[in-house]
């Protein structure tokens, strides 16, 4: 064995020691937040899922906007789920993003104004009172 090779092996035992569970893809990934559901406050927003890509910037406007207010959401990318593809094309009729789904399919919201999507939730929630 080579200098390299010696190398190579003991980083490898070293980190297969230190986290044996742990894939090697695993290091990519980005962190999640760990959620609790029983300390989760219940929302006074409707369900909300939005369709999405990652480059779009009406798309990253719309996820800024909910976040800022603390608004729970569903992003389903579509560029990496052929499902959520699928259902945007054939539920939605729509093959451009972001669609916001309110409610149960009660309101389709495609493209994004806070004013229309803040509509849209009063209507959804009047129609659920």
């Amino acid at each position: 064995m080579n200098l390299r090779q010696v190398t190579a092996a003991l980083l490898f035992f070293t980190a297969a020691t230190i986290v044996p569970d742990i894939p090697a893809f695993a290091a990519d990934a980005p962190p999640q937040t760990i959620l609790n559901p029983a300390t989760a406050k219940k929302s006074s927003y409707p369900k909300i899922v939005i369709y999405t890509v990652a480059w779009c910037p009406h798309c990253r406007e719309l996820k800024e906007y909910l976040t800022s207010r603390n608004i729970p959401f569903i992003n389903r990318d579509v560029e990496l789920d052929t499902a959520a593809m699928q259902e945007l094309e054939n539920t939605y009729h729509s093959r451009g993003v972001p669609v916001v789904v309110i409610g149960n399919n009660q309101e389709i919201l495609k493209g994004f104004t806070a004013d229309k999507f803040e509509a849209l939730v009063q209507k959804v929630r009047s129609a659920n009172q």
